[in-house]
């Protein structure tokens, strides 16, 4: 937690903050082992971000005075994350991962490779998103919370939401084999579209570009998938 990110209804004033959850509270007696009198890095989400110092620190809560939340959070990356829904472990990471790269939109979608049980897993509870969403905040010094949406059709995704997702954007395709290999540095506006564990099929693919993506590769060998999604926005970004 290299940034404690309060709610709005945490803030109590414009020089106080006082906050209450349990989790936070333990990291800031296990990790960060604070002391009333220390100064740590605070943001409110959806704002800015600032220091405050510690002035109470028990069981129930800790308190702090604030010098003020007003420097912006880091740029977010212009990429929409389209991502197969990867087994629930994996998803947990990933949603961590992209976070703290700074993704603000996510898109999970269903591929023939994906297995139906994914979908009913508890790490898609809304709740459970925002835990992990809310990690990889903290992780990077941001505060602008990412936005995830689920999509249970492959073909209604292609034919409904991809044309509209591909209006100002560039469409990329990673995927093993394509001829093209990733570009580096950009600066416009991406689809990403990356396939679970084994691949999109080549039916998905065709798809794909057909509806005006472009196929990308990483080289020869063979990432997971929370590795693969790193490495593919380090190197377009």
């Amino acid at each position: 937690m290299n940034l404690i990110l309060l709610t709005p209804e945490e803030i109590r004033d414009e020089r106080l903050a006082c906050l209450r959850d349990p989790r936070r509270l333990r990291h800031l007696k296990e990790v960060h082992r604070a002391r009333v009198g220390d100064r740590l890095t605070l943001g409110v989400a959806g704002g800015g971000i600032g220091r405050g110092e510690l002035t109470r620190l028990n069981d129930d809560e800790a308190r702090f005075t604030l010098d003020g939340l007003d420097t912006p959070p880091p740029p977010a990356l212009p990429v929409h994350l389209v991502l197969a829904l990867p087994r629930p472990r994996m998803l947990a990471r990933s949603l961590e991962h992209v976070t703290a790269m700074g993704v603000k939109q996510i898109t999970l979608l269903h591929t023939r490779r994906v297995e139906k049980s994914y979908w009913q897993s508890p790490e898609l509870d809304p709740v459970k998103i925002h835990e992990h969403l809310v990690l990889g905040l903290e992780q990077a010094r941001d505060t602008v919370m990412p936005e995830v949406n689920l999509a249970k059709g492959f073909r209604p995704f292609v034919e409904e939401n991809l044309p509209i997702l591909l209006e100002g954007r560039r469409g990329l395709v990673a995927h093993p084999g394509m001829p093209q290999a990733c570009p580096t540095g950009l600066g416009e506006p991406v689809a990403l579209l990356i396939g679970p564990e084994g691949g999109f099929i080549p039916y998905e693919v065709e798809r794909l570009l057909d509806a005006g993506c472009e196929g990308i590769h990483l080289g020869p060998r063979i990432l997971r998938v929370e590795t693969a999604v790193v490495a593919l926005l380090a190197r377009l970004f």
